[in-house]
């Protein structure tokens, strides 16, 4: 158990760093728009709406890897349901946001 909540813990800290290099957009723009788009595409690209995207996605998975630590400190199993539902506005979010990005170009 300990070991997984160390795991858990180390796991939410690089959601959370990465989340917070991509919301300053400093690095690598970690998002599939970007990493397939060609040499040519990368460089007419407006970065900024992607950089925010991958920022609150990641910062989304650091908080279920926070709520998973909860669960396993507590032994709760209402955490359970939090996580269930941070992952699906998780993906609703990344869905709508890519559509929206892509309408605006």
């Amino acid at each position: 158990m300990k070991a997984a909540i160390i795991i858990c813990l180390i796991l939410a800290a690089v959601f959370y760093t990465a989340a917070y290099f991509q919301f300053r957009e400093k690095g690598i723009l970690l998002n599939n728009a970007y990493l397939y788009a060609s040499a040519e595409e990368r460089s007419s690209m407006d970065k900024k709406p992607h950089y925010r995207q991958s920022g609150i996605v990641f910062s989304f998975i650091g908080t279920i890897f926070v709520l998973n630590i909860i669960q396993m400190v507590t032994g709760s199993g209402l955490v359970f349901y939090f996580v269930i539902a941070i992952t699906v506005i998780t993906l609703l979010y990344a869905i709508v946001s890519s559509v929206r990005i892509w309408i605006k170009k």
